[in-house]
């Protein structure tokens, strides 16, 4: 992929094409803090800064002090909006700003700093098709985040506020003193801390009270607006995307993981192809190839990339394959990095004898000795009450209190539309005190999901803690050995990040950068599983097939990358809220705050719970 390659014409659309607006958020965000800072402290206004921040709306006057303090924090709340070009925050701030002016005028008799706001309010319209980019799908549930997050700032700012005049306090009031002064200031209530000045008094309780003012109105608007879905498949979109996998499935062995239920898709205009997506962080994450006919995929690739445009969304593919690595980069201008490879194995030429399958026959033959034996079925042979256990055993056995997975995870187990997937199950017999008795002999899964006509790809793979070492081996073996028998000839296993570099860095020869490297990924192994992935998928002599992350920009890598974590499960937002508080959320804050708990099973449509019931 030549670096001086002529850019097509999507590269115009990206989201970050235009400097405008991030120059607009930028000053927001400066000009909020310094709003908020001059009216919280009195040595800034009255120091070095004075002729500075003299521009700046409420620096004198009680009510210009809070509301200075208030028009701070919405300019710092709408500044990451305005740098991404959110016409609902243009429209904020073009309403705000000739507050600003009046504020300057009524309180500060300044006609420059009335000249300064109205200038920059002069810029904005002026640039006003800068910011057209529409609002991220949310939903009322967005209100709990705003409600927990502002309090939280709005309370150790009040503290501030209230801790910032010791010489105008009467006594020496304690800490617990000050938190109930700040919350009763937020109700607009006054509280104990009491203080010499009158004026310095009417300053720390019109800034508590606007901002509870600030809470509850934000709040309230959250409640009360209408709320758009949130990313979730709805039925027709997966009956569409089954039909395009039915005929085009076998070209990527991720495609059915483009029927997780918390994806939103887009289709070509032929309907030929779609692409499957999740917006994380304001990044819109795609995962592998597009589903459908390759002729399809630029219009379907198209239809993504404007709609990242009218979003000022950062488009991002994790996961796809060279094929569609090199259409992406093509049609859309993007860069590519090469993120690791992918464990496929012949199923028709597996085999156990030679010497490099000599670790993996001892450890099969030891396991067996144990006591253990495993059943290979599709879904579908499963009793109701075998595909609960299997959910309940996914559900004891995982490491983490969220489920794992976006690119190459289904997301559920069990239902009867998923019924050609494979499941594998390692049984022995429940001894006594066993830690989960209620699952009976069950002791390890492995879930396939299919992959064409004659492919299967790997989906979950759980065991039980306690059970003997080798358990996982006995799976993917008895796995390879019945495919064939289920029509399956290929078999794709875990996705090994940065592989090659693992490979290459502990050979003979490796230079220094390639060695440091390598360590770099053997240290982020304790918490991120790389090393060990690739050393138990070279277990089984696979074919490596490299996955690549497509991205704009070299320095929106980070930005994408801790979207992908947030997708994939590694870093989890929990709306600030204890466990406990989270049952009082609406379902799909629920499942987005800590994804299929109890349980690995997602929602049922409705013909599924009535099926069910």
């Amino acid at each position: 992929m030549s670096a001086d390659r002529p850019r097509p014409a999507h590269h115009r659309l990206l989201p970050h094409a235009s400097s405008v607006p991030k120059i607009f958020g930028a000053a927001a965000a400066v000009i909020g803090l310094l709003d908020v800072i001059s009216a919280v402290f009195p040595a800034f206004r009255n120091g070095r800064m004075h002729h500075m921040v003299a521009v700046f709306p409420g620096t004198v006057s009680s009510l210009a002090a809070a509301t200075s303090v208030v028009t701070g924090i919405l300019l710092l709340m709408l500044a990451h909006a305005l740098k991404r070009g959110k016409q609902r925050a243009w429209w904020a701030a073009v309403l705000l700003l000739p507050v600003g002016a009046a504020t300057q005028i009524v309180y500060r008799h300044s006609i420059f700093g009335a000249v300064v706001s109205l200038g920059l309010l002069w810029l904005l319209i002026k640039h006003r098709g800068e910011f057209t980019a529409l609002s991220d799908p949310t939903t009322r549930w967005r209100a709990a985040v705003n409600l927990v997050g502002l309090s939280t700032a709005a309370f150790c700012l009040g503290l501030v506020i209230t801790s910032a005049h010791p010489a105008s306090e009467r006594g020496t009031p304690g800490f617990t003193d000050r938190c109930q002064h700040v919350l009763y200031g937020l109700f607009g209530i006054s509280g104990p801390v009491q203080y010499t000045s009158e004026r310095v008094g009417d300053v720390v309780g019109y800034s508590l009270g606007g901002l509870g003012l600030l809470i509850a109105c934000s709040t309230a608007y959250l409640v009360l607006r209408p709320a758009r879905p949130v990313a979730e498949l709805s039925e027709a979109d997966e009956v569409r995307l089954r039909a395009l996998l039915d005929r085009h499935g076998a070209r990527d062995s991720l495609g059915h993981f483009a029927l997780r239920r918390d994806k939103s898709v887009v289709f070509s205009p032929s309907g030929k192809a779609a692409i499957c997506y999740r917006v994380v962080s304001g990044v819109a994450l795609a995962g592998g190839d597009p589903i459908g006919d390759v002729e399809a995929w630029p219009g379907a690739i198209d239809t993504f990339m404007e709609l990242a445009r009218a979003h000022a969304w950062l488009p991002a593919v994790v996961g796809c394959s060279e094929t569609g690595g090199e259409v992406w980069t093509r049609e859309t201008g993007l860069d590519a990095l090469e993120l690791g490879d992918e464990a496929i194995v012949d199923a028709a030429g597996f085999t156990l004898s030679g010497r490099a399958m000599r670790n993996v026959r001892q450890m099969v033959k030891r396991t067996e000795r144990c006591g253990y034996t495993c059943r290979v079925r599709r879904v579908h042979e499963l009793s109701e009450d075998e595909r609960q256990r299997v959910r309940l055993a996914a559900d004891a056995w995982r490491g983490t209190d969220t489920e794992r997975g976006f690119s190459m995870a289904l997301g559920r187990f069990g239902e009867d539309i998923d019924g050609d997937c494979v499941v594998v199950t390692a049984h022995k017999e429940c001894e006594p005190g066993a830690a989960h008795p209620e699952l009976g002999d069950l002791r390890a899964v492995l879930h396939f999901v299919p992959w064409g006509p004659d492919g299967m790809s790997l989906e979950l793979m759980r065991r039980d803690r306690a059970a003997d070492p080798g358990l996982n081996e006995l799976l993917i073996v008895a796995a390879l050995q019945q495919a064939p028998a289920l029509g399956v000839t290929r078999v794709s296993l875990n996705f090994a990040m940065f592989r090659s570099a693992l490979a290459r860095g502990e050979r003979i020869g490796a230079g220094p950068v390639l060695r440091g490297w390598r360590g770099l990924l053997v240290f982020l192994s304790r918490w991120f599983q790389i090393e060990s992935l690739y050393k138990f998928n070279a277990k089984f002599q696979p074919e490596w097939v490299p996955r690549f992350l497509v991205f704009p920009n070299s320095r929106d890598l980070p930005r994408i990358g801790f979207a992908i974590m947030q997708a994939e499960g590694f870093v989890t937002l929990s709306l600030g809220l204890p466990g406990a508080l989270q049952r009082f959320l609406p379902g799909r804050a629920r499942r987005s705050a800590g994804r299929h708990k109890p349980g690995y099973a997602s929602p049922a449509r409705p013909a599924e719970r009535k099926a069910v019931a």
